[in-house]
């Protein structure tokens, strides 16, 4: 059944993956930087062999979106096969409509920059959507499903690799710049992922504590956990309150808790990633 998220979804997904292939023949491609990617390796072999990046990339996707869909999971897969497909084929119509494509800024490491900024926007936007632009996207999100590992970093990890093969058709400077604007993309691209939606632990110990864990409460609506703790010097009994806030509520906690016990000790953990199973009622 085709609802109104789903379609949402299939808008989103098509201008991510189509502002991601425009990123990528007007920014990536002239600068012949190898930022570790598909399409990139794509463009390395392209030097080699005698077809378009657009139908290398194409190939390659095809072999890791059939990875992806059996080890990441159906929706993925669908989602994923979508945008992959998009992007080489959008590659494929700039292709025929600027056949001489040139650099727009006419400066190599500003080429790749801004690919980077453009390119992060819409792989974050997609892996928020739960696909990705394929290519090794895919291998990224495989890392991160099996291994735990944080999305930017394991783009970084995955795509030094393609970086360097660049070394096979361009000089050292670009497979020097490659490899440094594959570490960038993976910082920029967590940033883009994590930045808004990460969470804060938030431990106080509080004279206030009532006052507090009220505001928590009734004013945030937030939940938070009372933990009986002693001091190890004086072996006094404390009430240590434990609350998991959003950007937004960390900000207002934060200003009630200095109005309202400027003395309070308070620490703060970030939250990348929690996992809980939601209790039945009468089970």
């Amino acid at each position: 059944m085709i609802t109104k998220g789903k379609i949402t979804d299939f808008l989103v997904i098509t201008l991510a993956a189509i502002s991601i292939a425009i990123a990528i023949y007007f920014f990536l491609l002239p600068s012949h930087v190898s930022v570790g990617s598909v399409t990139s390796l794509a463009q390395v072999m392209s030097n080699i062999v005698s077809l378009p990046v657009s139908t290398l990339s194409m190939m390659m996707n095809v072999v890791l979106l059939a990875i992806g869909f059996i080890l990441i999971g159906k929706e993925f897969g669908i989602k994923t096969v979508y945008s992959a497909l998009l992007i080489p084929v959008t590659l494929g119509v700039l292709e025929r409509i600027y056949p001489n494509n040139v650099s727009i800024l006419n400066d190599q490491f500003l080429d790749a920059i801004t690919y980077i900024g453009f390119s992060s926007v819409g792989m974050a936007v997609l892996f928020n959507r739960n696909a990705s632009s394929g290519g090794l996207d895919i291998v990224a999100k495989i890392m991160n499903k099996y291994l735990h590992m944080e999305l930017g970093r394991a783009i970084a990890l995955s795509g030094m690799a393609v970086a360097l093969c660049s070394a096979l058709v361009f000089d050292k400077k670009t497979v020097v710049l490659s490899v440094i604007c594959t570490y960038i993309s993976g910082v920029v691209l967590d940033h883009f992922i994590f930045g808004s939606t990460i969470k804060r632990k938030v431990c106080i110990l509080s004279r206030k504590q009532e006052e507090i864990l009220d505001f928590i409460l009734n004013e945030l609506h937030s939940g938070a956990t009372k933990y009986h703790s002693y001091g190890a010097y004086s072996d006094e009994q404390h009430v240590e309150i434990v609350a998991i806030v959003d950007k937004h509520e960390y900000g207002k906690l934060m200003t009630f808790i200095q109005k309202t016990d400027p003395d309070a000790f308070v620490t703060i953990y970030a939250v990348n990633e929690m996992m809980y199973k939601p209790k039945v009622i009468g089970k």
